[in-house]
């Protein structure tokens, strides 16, 4: 039996935790049993060295999964089988959401799944808690394909969460065009980046899984199969098609909002010309220049003044200065 503990922030407690299907529900375990689930999430150092003694994993092949950048992959050491996928994930701050991915590392032993994920996800959660009823742990390939298929609706749901936000900035950004909204649509293209990139590796991984002889697939698993490799199909597209949308949208506004400063520039320069008129007469009729017309009248300059204003505002008018 294995009975760790740790402590993270704030005195909140980590277990590396184990769980088996009985029934059609999701029963957590205090120890070990063939055909269980085990899942660690932000394992520590001594976690993954009892993982690696209990389930026999070499050390090496534990930590070479252990990297937040690890892409998607298949590998292989004596009988454990290590499948790399990127899945989704929605990080919540303020009043924003950022969407980015992470690696999840399934080990498939003799007679366990081992799942390990560097940062906390809704999908491992989702599993943990019974919310999904789909999958037996004791069938090894029905239950990762179960997660896979579950990762992929995952991709899909954050992708019209992420429409809809980019819709709602869309329509602050007709009304104030402030550098706020720019900098959320630039966060938005950045999580499709991150999607589009994780999804099309993922999607080569399972293709390459897909096609192994470990697996062992019956015709159930191979609809399975055919299922997860058409939500990840409608997932890749789906982000391709919002990326060029927003990245359209960004240029779009780009061009409005320099086009809206050239406005004002040119509405401003036409300002300044018209107002240094009065000055321009002022200064000359100030300086007792002699043979100037009516001089001695004071009321002339400001006529004066007017005539020319009104003129310069006609000529600035049909240039479409103003």
């Amino acid at each position: 039996m294995i009975e760790f503990t740790r402590f993270l922030f704030g005195g909140v407690s980590v277990l590396i935790s184990y769980y088996k299907t009985s029934g059609g529900l999701m029963h957590k375990k205090d120890h070990c049993e063939p055909g269980a689930w085990v899942n660690c999430t932000l394992p520590s150092k001594e976690e993954i060295k009892i993982i690696s003694r209990e389930f026999k994993i070499d050390l090496d092949f534990l930590n070479s999964a252990l990297d937040e950048e690890e892409s998607s992959r298949i590998d292989i050491e004596d009988r454990t089988v290590l499948i790399v996928i990127d899945i989704p994930l929605a990080v919540k701050s303020d009043r924003t959401v950022a969407y980015y991915t992470t690696p999840l590392s399934i080990f498939l032993t003799e007679q366990n799944v081992i799942t390990i994920t560097l940062k906390n996800s809704d999908i491992i959660n989702s599993f943990a808690a019974g919310r999904v009823k789909r999958g037996d742990t004791s069938d090894r390939t029905n239950f990762i394909l179960n997660i896979i298929l579950y990762s992929a609706s995952r991709y899909l749901r954050y992708l019209n969460q992420i429409i809809k936000s980019s819709d709602r900035i869309e329509r602050s950004l007709r009304k104030s065009m402030k550098n706020k909204e720019l900098i959320q649509l630039l966060e938005i293209e950045k999580s499709l980046v991150y999607f589009s990139s994780s999804l099309k590796t993922t999607k080569v991984t399972l293709e390459k899984l897909f096609r192994a002889k470990f697996l062992n697939p019956d015709e159930s698993d191979k609809d399975l199969m055919d299922d997860v490799l058409i939500e990840i199909g409608q997932a890749i597209e789906m982000t391709d098609t919002y990326l060029n949308i927003i990245s359209g949208t960004m240029e779009a506004f780009a061009s409005i909002i320099s086009n809206n400063l050239n406005i004002v520039m040119k509405i401003l320069a036409s300002l300044t010309l018209i107002i240094s008129i009065p000055t321009v007469v002022s200064g000359i009729y100030g300086m007792n220049t002699p043979n100037l017309p009516m001089i001695d009248q004071w009321w002339f300059p400001i006529i004066l003044s007017l005539i020319l204003m009104v003129i310069a505002i006609y000529i600035l008018r049909k240039k479409d200065m103003i």
